[in-house]
C-alpha cells in the first residue's frame, strides 16, 4: 500500500518545488507545504470518491483511459505547460472538477489559509498536481493490477495507514460528505504551514 506514497513523495525532490515556487512566486519552504497540503487532499478526496462502487468504477475507467503514469516521466514539461501529447492526462482543471465538484473553492480557501499562499496560486498549483497524482495512481495500478476493488482497497488503505502522521488525508474525506459545513477545511486552515510542512516526510 505505501506504492502511491512512494512514488509521490519521488516527485517531490529535485527541481519540482523550486520550479513551483518560480511559477507562484513564493518561498521555497511556503511551495512545498502547500505542494504536501495539496497532495494529501487529493488524496483523500480519491478515496472518498472510490468508496462506492459507482466511485471506484468511475475513477477506474479515467486511469485506463488516460492516466497510465507515463505522465510522471514529463513533469518539468507539464509544470511547463506541455502536455506531453495526452491532453486529458495534464488537464488538471478538469481532474480537480471531477474530483471535488462544486466544493473546489472551500479547498483552495483552506489550503490559502494553511499556507499563506494566495488563492490564485494554491488553484494555479492544484492545475498543475493533479496530473501528478493521477498519474503516480495509474503507475500503481498498472504495476499491481488493480481493477476497481483494489482501487478503492488502496486508497482508503492509504489513507488509514497514514493519516494519524497525515490528517489531510481523512479530512478531505470528510470535506466531500453531502452534509459537510465547512468546519473541516477551517481546521485544515488552523493548521497551519508548520504541520503542513512535516507530511510526505519519512
Amino acid at each position: 500500500m505505501s506504492n502511491l506514497m512512494e512514488i509521490l513523495q519521488s516527485q517531490l525532490g529535485g527541481a519540482l518545488i523550486p520550479e513551483l515556487s518560480k511559477q507562484v512566486n513564493a518561498p521555497e519552504d511556503q511551495t512545498s507545504a502547500a505542494t504536501n497540503g495539496i497532495l494529501s487532499t487529493l488524496i483523500g478526496a480519491l478515496s472518498k470518491n472510490a468508496s462506492t462502487p459507482e466511485g471506484a468504477a468511475s475513477l477506474n475507467n479515467a486511469l485506463e483511459q488516460d492516466h497510465d503514469g507515463g505522465i510522471l516521466d514529463n513533469i518539468m514539461g507539464l509544470l511547463g505547460g506541455d502536455d506531453g501529447g495526452n491532453q486529458k492526462a495534464s488537464n488538471g482543471a478538469g481532474i480537480i472538477g471531477h474530483i471535488f465538484g462544486d466544493k473546489v473553492g472551500g479547498v483552495v480557501e483552506g489550503l490559502s489559509k494553511s499556507t499563506g499562499m494566495d488563492t490564485s496560486s494554491i488553484g494555479m498549483m492544484l492545475i498543475k498536481l493533479a496530473p501528478v497524482v493521477m498519474g503516480a495512481l495509474g503507475k500503481v495500478k498498472s504495476q499491481q493490477g488493480l481493477d476497481q476493488n483494489g482501487l478503492s482497497d488502496l486508497l482508503q488503505g492509504t489513507v488509514s495507514d497514514n493519516s494519524d502522521q497525515n490528517p489531510l488525508l481523512a479530512m478531505a474525506g470528510r470535506f466531500l460528505d453531502k452534509d459537510g459545513d465547512g468546519s473541516v477545511m477551517d481546521d485544515l486552515g488552523n493548521m497551519g504551514m508548520g504541520l503542513l510542512g512535516g507530511l510526505f516526510k519519512k
